[in-house]
């Protein structure tokens, strides 16, 4: 019986992702990632090592760019819509990102308002609710 327990258990292979994903969990830009990586595939253990300490193609990514439209977006405090509604549908880099915030066009103006209201009702969304689960809270230990 144990003999066939043993040839039941499954062995372990490795987690794979795809380089998109790596590239999408490491907050690069895919196209801009060396051949070696986009070709192949990415173990999880390597990804943490990655993570980790992250070779100089991988900092000089992060630094320089060209960045993905999240972490364009991010910087520039907007939605990815909102780049979308402002025309930036590409990658860019760190020095066109603050080229654009030193411009500052209306259109980054709007997205950069919209986005605070959104970030605003969002909070007030939360603490309402936080208000309500306390209110409930109170409730459900008064009755007991």
């Amino acid at each position: 019986m144990l003999d066939i327990l043993i040839g039941m258990t499954s062995h372990k292979t490795a987690q794979t992702m795809k380089p998109a994903t790596a590239a999408k969990k490491l907050g690069v830009y895919l196209e801009a990632t060396p051949a070696e990586f986009r070709e192949g595939v990415v173990s999880r253990s390597e990804l943490n090592a990655l993570q980790a300490e992250p070779p100089q193609w991988l900092q000089d990514l992060r630094r320089n760019g060209p960045h993905p439209r999240p972490v364009v977006a991010a910087r520039l405090g907007v939605s990815i819509a909102g780049l979308a509604r402002g025309g930036v549908t590409e990658a860019l880099t760190t020095e066109q990102i603050d080229a654009l915030k030193q411009d500052n066009p209306e259109w980054l103006q709007k997205e950069r308002a919209t986005q605070a209201e959104v970030r605003k009702e969002a909070a007030r969304i939360k603490e309402r609710n936080a208000e309500r689960a306390e209110r409930a809270e109170r409730r459900r230990q008064d009755g007991s």
